[in-house]
């Protein structure tokens, strides 16, 4: 049903913003969510936190003037409850419903299209580099990505289409000109912003070894190679293959200080190997990927900062709420990095999450093979981005 298809019910009720919401579940507060989206949608995909209870009720069981009583004593009446859906329509509706009949309920903004446009800066305070590095965190998808700022210079490492004006407005309240926008890849999981970064006058750059994957318009932006350098006041980045989880796959040593891996390694588990190749290709490019791991990544020093694309449910913060960790503690936490290479490719061959959504079509449009507008781009995005190889944490095993 199209929101303006739902019944309104007599009780109005209050509406919250998913900021609020994160501000909430941030604080540790006890947060009560009823889910109205099809079941489907919900074990895909939903607000999860260690303060979060999550109930899932599809809308239309409350569709009905007399409601299952069943229904109903899923739901806590001792506490406030906020109900969301997919775009707000729903759980508005849902809500209104149940505040007719006494619940302390309300609504989620937009739903979680809104929760999706939920995108902080957050400070890496264990940067040792020239400058100031900041990390994006999108916390609907994992998603991250980096803003390193120096001498009135700054770069972006993994833009995402949907934040392209606020990477620029952060730029504009750091008092910097924002000079790079970097892809470590061709993402499977978001569209990508470098493009339209290039075409506001910010220097694109993706990687020379990802061109032959079919990428229509590499002519049009830089292509890093292999130790290739680009400068941001006096801090350099440094450009390192390291593929595996693509043939294209480039890390960023920010300063000497933070390898931006893109979805080669994360903090909590390293990248999956088959959205590229398929199955078929999968086990070759596991062994690429140990080769990498072990020969680009952990020959740096232990200290160095690990900072990957993404994060999941399972992944800890560091103390300034970033997700980075040095690369000393990885090989300590996480058994993967100390493996032979065989144990390696089991091991991540044998747990590998579903692909996520829509990444056929998400592949094709980062590569420009099909175009998408920006509400396109947006929708094809929607949800997580399972780019590690397991949906447990392999740190700590």
């Amino acid at each position: 049903m199209n929101p303006e298809d739902f019944p309104t019910p007599d009780a109005e009720v209050e509406t919250i913003t998913p900021d609020t919401l994160k501000s909430r579940i941030d604080a540790g507060e006890d947060v009560t969510l009823l889910d109205a989206r099809m079941e489907s949608d919900y074990d895909e995909w939903h607000v999860d936190g260690e303060t979060v209870e999550s109930i899932n009720v599809p809308y239309f069981e409350f569709l009905e003037d007399e409601i299952d009583d069943d229904v109903l004593a899923r739901i806590p009446q001792d506490r406030e409850v906020t109900v969301l859906c997919a775009k707000g329509g729903a759980s508005e509706f849902v809500a209104g419903t149940l505040a007719d009949r006494g619940y302390d309920v309300n609504h989620l903004e937009d739903g979680m299209n809104g929760w999706a446009r939920i995108y902080e800066r957050v400070e890496v305070t264990g940067y040792d580099g020239s400058g100031t590095l900041y990390q994006y965190q999108r916390p609907s998808s994992g998603c991250l990505g980096y803003l390193l700022v120096d001498g009135g210079e700054a770069a972006v490492v993994d833009p995402l289409r949907a934040f392209t004006d606020r990477y620029l407005a952060d730029a504009e309240e750091l008092g910097v000109d924002l000079q790079y926008a970097l892809d470590t890849h061709i993402h499977a999981d978001h569209i990508s912003g470098v493009r339209d970064l290039d075409d506001d006058g910010v220097e694109g750059v993706i990687p020379e070894a990802a061109v032959d994957r079919g990428v229509t318009y590499a002519d049009e932006l830089t292509q890093a190679e292999d130790g290739d350098q680009f400068q941001v006041g006096d801090a350099t980045i440094e450009t390192i293959a390291t593929p595996g989880h693509t043939t294209g796959m480039t890390s960023y040593l920010l300063d000497a200080s933070l390898l931006a891996t893109g979805d080669g390694l994360f903090i909590e588990s390293v990248a999956r190997p088959d959205l590229e190749e398929g199955d078929d290709g999968a086990p070759d490019a596991a062994r690429t990927l140990y080769e990498s791991l072990q020969e680009r990544v952990l020959t740096l020093p232990d200290e160095t900062l690990i900072g990957g694309a993404h994060f999941s449910d399972s992944a800890v913060p560091a103390a300034d709420g970033t997700y980075t960790a040095p690369i000393g503690d990885l090989v300590e936490e996480m058994d993967a990095l100390t493996m032979d290479e065989d144990e390696f490719v089991e091991l991540i061959l044998s747990d590998m999450p579903p692909r996520p959504a829509n990444y056929e079509a998400i592949i094709a449009t980062n590569l420009g093979q099909q175009a998408a507008d920006d509400e396109e781009a947006f929708e094809l995005e929607l949800g997580p981005n399972n780019c590690a190889a397991s949906q447990e944490s392999l740190a700590g095993d």
